[in-house]
Parts: C-alpha cells; structure tokens; sequence
C-alpha cells in the first residue's frame, strides 16, 4: 500500500468516523446503561493489540466476558464460561465492536484492514504480519467476513490456553493471512465499501 492510498484510506475512515459518531453516540449511551444495569464495571475491554509488526495500540470494546486478571491469549473454548448472556447478544451483533470508532478516528484503525493480531502472534509470525500490517488493521474486512463463524468453531473445541494457541496458529492464521493478502491485492475504495455493506447486512460467514 502506497503513502498515497495510506492517506486516501485516512481521510474517508476519519470522515466516515465523524459522520457516524452522532448516529452512534446515542446508541453507545444506552448500551453502557444496559451494561451497568447487567454486568456492573467495567464496562469496557481494553486489550493491547499490533497496528504494525512493531507498533500497539489499545483496542476497545464493550466487555462481554467475566474479568479474568490472569486472561491472556487468543479466546478458545475454554474461556466461554465466562462470556455473559449480555455478551453473547453483543458478540452476535457484532455491538461489542462499537467502541472501536475511537480508535477509528485515533488513527490505529481503519474500518476495513486486517483484525488488529495480539503482540504475541505477531511474535510467533514477525515475517507473514509483516506482508499483512501493510494496511492498517480493520474493525472488519475479508478474513472477518469469510472466516469468523469457521474461526469461532474450531476454536470452541480447545479445552485450555496450550491447545488454544497451538489450534489457532495452525489452523487459523495461515487461513486469515490468506485473506488479508487477497484484500491487500484488491484493496480499493469500492472494496471497502462492499465489504462494510456485507458487514452490516450480517453476511459474516
């Protein structure tokens, strides 16, 4: 991706952010009542993720599952214990992902691009998230749209962190790599576009 369409992609995730965020603000109002109401605090989930092979950022969602101090690593089945009624509502809409506007409009973020990868993956694969960082990381985008119910199968099966890490490098980063690296060839404004139509029409396959 050239500085160009670096800077192209900016200017219509920023105006497309501040063009949202009145429509969504409300919305995003009363969710945090609800959670209070349901859940008590903390009524976000902040989590370090990679903006580029060497670059984090602080991603925010709405908290669905039951704080754990000691959580780490990608979430397999054996973290579904502690998902929430609530959280299972907002996972299944995709709600949980709302918070992430602000990173949007921060700039680590894009509306389409990768899923932003934890620090540790990115450490365990520094060569393949070099190609796949090119873009910046997305709230959606082709792996998500193509692979999240499929991802979220396989990973249902692993029984502790061990299994989960070992599951999802091999089964589900070369698959979501793939994918980034085809939206990176294809990579384009009427892309973008189509991919959030899909998004928000609930085609996440």
């Amino acid at each position: 991706m050239t500085r160009a369409q670096r800077f192209s992609k900016r200017l219509f995730d920023f105006s497309l952010a501040l063009v949202l965020l009145p429509l969504l603000l409300p919305l995003m109002a009363v969710l945090v009542v609800v959670l209070a109401l349901c859940q008590g605090r903390p009524w976000l989930h902040v989590q370090e993720r990679m903006k580029s092979p060497s670059r984090r950022f602080r991603m925010w969602k709405f908290r669905t599952m039951v704080p754990d101090p000691g959580d780490h690593g990608v979430s397999g089945g054996h973290k579904a214990a502690r998902i929430t009624p609530l959280g299972r509502v907002l996972r299944r809409t995709r709600a949980d992902e709302l918070p992430q506007i602000w990173n949007v409009l921060r700039g680590d973020m894009s509306f389409v691009g990768p899923r932003p990868p934890l620090p540790d993956v990115v450490a365990r694969f520094p060569d393949l998230y070099e190609k796949v960082l090119v873009s910046p990381p997305g709230v959606t985008g082709l792996a998500t749209l193509r692979f999240h119910a499929r991802e979220a199968r396989i990973m249902a099966d692993c029984s502790d962190p061990a299994q989960a890490q070992e599951v999802y490098d091999r089964r589900c980063v070369p698959v979501k790599a793939r994918l980034d690296l085809i939206y990176l060839r294809r990579a384009s404004r009427r892309f973008d576009l189509m991919l959030i139509w899909q998004t928000l029409r609930g085609g996440i396959a």
